[in-house]
């Protein structure tokens, strides 16, 4: 069974061929290829210093491509900045989660796209707006004129994510959307996240929690040393195997240029989706 990805596929919402990036004499990037099938969610992991985060930014426009190609819906995208990416319907949730605390959930969900009436902010609308969508994902926050900084940790992941799923995106990138929450927090935000994936929103999130990704995702992506080594269906992969992969213990023929050659087949396959 092969995994290339070099095929566009019609499930395919984003499909990324080759992408390289260098910050000087550092390759970050060495021909990362990935598929994104709509309406699932896909996972990234790879140890530290693996391409993940470089790759998102790259896609999304913080960082700009020095090679390769970006496919959005079968259509080829080049972003040099995150507005161009949001506006053409990916929406990026970061670590740092780009909210300002000293403003209202309901300011921080418009943050950018301020609804506005006979030139002057549109303050109900925006409320009236903001309860509705927090209200279809079930967000635990005490009201949407509350100020951040009085919120949780989690309850500002969860605004954040709302943010990005509220305005209808063709893609959410969640990169490490539970690295700095405890347990309790980290389990209404996967809530969250599999309550998108139940309303049929593709997804693709970068974890270092291999318990998370095998419990989220459609499909496992692994980098290693800036390249996509392996791609499993999270069904037939477990904790073990992903460790393998990441720490390259495990070397997949199909996919790691490391491995040794695979031997060749006059059988035709599909890539795995």
């Amino acid at each position: 069974m092969t995994n290339s990805t070099d095929t566009l596929a019609p499930s395919d919402m984003l499909t990324v061929r080759n992408v390289s990036k260098s910050f000087g004499r550092v390759q970050a990037l060495r021909s990362a290829t990935m598929a994104v099938p709509r309406g699932q969610l896909t996972a990234i992991v790879g140890d530290n210093g693996a391409g993940k985060s470089t790759l998102v930014k790259c896609l999304v426009g913080v960082h700009v491509r020095d090679g390769g190609e970006v496919l959005l819906d079968g259509a080829p995208v080049h972003f040099t900045n995150p507005q161009q990416a949001r506006t053409a319907g990916i929406e990026t949730v970061f670590q740092d989660l780009a909210l300002v605390e000293d403003l209202t959930v309901a300011q921080n969900l418009f943050l950018g796209r301020e609804e506005t009436r006979g030139g002057l902010l549109d303050r109900r609308r925006m409320r009236r707006e903001a309860l509705d969508m927090v209200s279809k994902l079930a967000i635990n926050v005490p009201r949407v004129n509350a100020r951040v900084r009085r919120l949780s940790g989690g309850q500002r992941q969860a605004v954040s994510i709302a943010r990005a799923a509220g305005f209808s995106s063709k893609l959410i990138v969640l990169d490490e959307p539970s690295a700095a929450l405890g347990v309790q927090e980290t389990a209404r935000v996967e809530e969250l996240i599999l309550d998108l994936k139940s309303r049929g929103v593709t997804i693709l999130l970068i974890s270092h929690n291999f318990e998370q990704v095998l419990r989220l995702s459609d499909q496992v992506q692994v980098m290693r040393a800036g390249r996509t080594v392996a791609r499993r269906r999270t069904s037939e992969t477990d904790g073990q195997e992903l460790v393998g992969l990441v720490t390259g213990a495990i070397l997949d023929p199909e996919t790691d240029p490391e491995a040794p050659a695979a031997a060749t087949s006059n059988n035709e396959t599909e890539p795995v989706r």
